[in-house]
C-alpha cells in the first residue's frame, strides 16, 4: 500500500467539531490522508467529554470505523488521571495539550484568554511555560505533544524566535526526547521551523496534525508535511499509533 500521512489529532462533533465520524473519515480518505479521531477529553474544555462513561461511549463509537483511536487531554484538568484500567488500552494513541500552564502561586494562565495578568512579564510566563512542559513530559502518559508552541494568545504577536529563547527550546525538545512523546507539527498552530529543526535533531518523532475542527480544517497536512520533508524527516518515520505503537496501547487494540 502506498504511504499516506495519518492526521493524528482531528476532532468530531463528539467534542467541539463539526463533522461525524463519517464525515471525518470521508473528508481525509478524499484527501490521501488516513484519519484519527482525537476529540477533547476534559474537564476544562465547553464543548468536551467530561466523564468516564462519556469517554466508553465515545470509543464504542469510535469501535465502528476504520480509523486510530484517540484523545486530547489537557495537563492542567484531573480527567487524564481518572481513566480507569479498562479504558486505556483501548485508545491508539493519547495526546496531551498545554491548554492552560499553572504558575508558581498556582494561578491558571489560560491559552486562549486575552486577559493576561497585568504583573506577570512574558519571559516569566515562558519559564513557567517550560516548567510545565517538563512535568508533563515526566507525567503524563501520552504518545503526542499537541501544538507544542501555542502559548497565551496575548504573546501571539510577537516574533516567536523573541519570545522562544533557545534555551526555552533545548529544556523543551529534552523534555520530549526523554519520554519518548512525539512533537507535533500542527497546522492550525504552526511551530516556527527553528524549534521543529531543534527536535529532529535530536531525534524527537514527529507527528502531524491538522487540530481539523471545521470540514476545511479536518485531515489538511499538506504544511506540516511539507515541513517534515524539508527538515528531512522520512515518511515512514513520522508518527503513525499503528506503525510505532504506544505507551499504553495493548497490542489487540493496535491492530484494530
Amino acid at each position: 500500500m502506498t504511504w499516506q500521512p495519518v492526521d493524528c489529532h482531528a476532532h468530531t462533533t463528539m467534542s467541539d467539531g463539526a463533522l461525524s465520524v463519517a464525515a471525518l473519515v470521508a473528508r481525509a480518505r478524499a484527501l490521501g490522508v488516513q484519519p484519527s479521531v482525537a476529540d477533547h477529553i476534559s474537564h476544562d474544555v465547553v464543548r468536551s467529554l467530561k466523564s468516564i462513561d462519556g469517554v466508553r461511549a465515545y470509543l464504542d463509537t469510535l469501535d465502528h470505523y476504520d480509523v486510530r483511536r484517540g484523545g486530547e487531554f489537557c495537563w492542567h484538568d484531573s480527567l487524564w488521571r481518572e481513566l480507569p484500567a479498562d479504558l486505556v488500552p483501548r485508545f491508539t494513541h493519547r495526546i496531551g495539550s498545554l491548554h492552560a500552564i499553572a504558575l508558581d502561586d498556582g494561578t491558571l494562565v489560560h491559552a486562549f484568554s486575552r486577559r493576561f495578568p497585568p504583573t506577570l512579564s512574558p519571559r516569566t510566563y515562558m519559564k513557567a511555560f517550560i516548567a510545565n512542559l517538563e512535568r508533563l513530559a515526566r507525567e503524563m502518559p501520552v504518545d503526542i505533544l499537541a501544538h507544542p508552541t501555542l502559548i497565551a494568545a496575548s504573546l501571539n504577536d510577537r516574533p516567536p524566535e523573541e519570545v522562544w529563547r533557545e534555551s526555552d527550546e533545548e529544556r523543551a525538545v529534552e523534555a520530549l526526547y526523554a519520554a519518548g512523546i512525539a512533537f507535533e507539527i500542527s497546522n492550525r498552530y504552526p511551530p516556527h521551523e527553528r524549534i521543529v529543526r531543534r527536535a529532529v535533531d535530536r531525534g524527537v518523532r514527529i507527528s502531524l496534525g491538522s487540530d481539523g475542527h471545521s470540514p476545511a480544517q479536518v485531515a489538511d497536512v499538506g504544511r506540516p508535511l511539507a515541513l517534515a520533508r524539508s527538515l528531512n524527516v522520512p515518511d515512514d518515520e513520522l508518527y503513525d499509533p499503528r506503525r510505532h505503537g504506544s505507551k499504553t496501547t495493548a497490542p489487540e487494540h493496535q491492530r484494530t
